[in-house]
């Protein structure tokens, strides 16, 4: 979830399967959710979920969360795709909604 929730932070969208992005969703919404309030106590929290990687928790807190500042939730939405060719698995497309 760590891996997956870095790339959407840095690419706004990922396209992966199904099963994966209806995981990540909760994760990054309760992730957003502490964002909003940019205490240190939160941004710790964010930190460690995220594995230590300050770019990703930099951009999460100034660029992503102010735009959710009046929004209560549902911060992603998650869009399915075809299914893959080659293992015929479902797939999806995961992006914020902002």
């Amino acid at each position: 979830m760590k891996g997956l929730a870095l790339s959407l932070i840095k690419a706004k969208r990922i396209k992966t399967t199904e099963a994966k992005a209806k995981e990540l969703r909760p994760f990054m919404e309760k992730l957003v959710t502490r964002a909003k309030n940019d205490t240190l106590a939160n941004r710790r929290v964010i930190v460690s979920r995220l594995m230590n990687r300050a770019p990703e928790v930099k951009m999460l807190i100034s660029d992503i969360a102010p735009k959710f500042k009046d929004v209560a939730g549902g911060y992603t939405r998650v869009l399915k795709l075809p299914p893959r060719k080659s293992d015929g698995a479902k797939m999806a497309l995961i992006e914020f909604v902002k």
